[in-house]
């Protein structure tokens, strides 16, 4: 499922609830990311044991907890120059 997908699914959901009880409602949902996929249990299992009392906190809770895998290229900025004194990545043209 895509992040709408699993926003609108958050939207949907009775609050106040807690981690426990998303993840029993709606862990075992795969969100397709750009690089690999993670379950929303994984996501929220990242927020420890947290109270949400609306949709507002869940959702942000659940964009807080995704793992790198909804980054795409890490490191990657095409407006950024390095800082002076810091060595990233090679720069790379298309």
């Amino acid at each position: 499922m895509t992040l709408k997908q699993a926003t609108r699914l958050l939207d949907d959901h009775q609050y106040p609830t807690d981690t426990a009880g998303l993840v029993d409602a709606h862990g075992d949902y795969e969100l397709d990311l750009p690089n690999g996929s993670e379950t929303l249990a994984e996501v929220f299992e990242r927020m420890g044991e947290e109270t949400y009392d609306s949709a507002h906190e869940a959702r942000e809770a659940m964009y807080c907890a995704l793992s790198s895998k909804a980054i795409g290229r890490r490191h990657y900025s095409d407006r950024d120059p390095m800082p002076l004194g810091t060595f990233g990545p090679d720069q790379v043209s298309f």
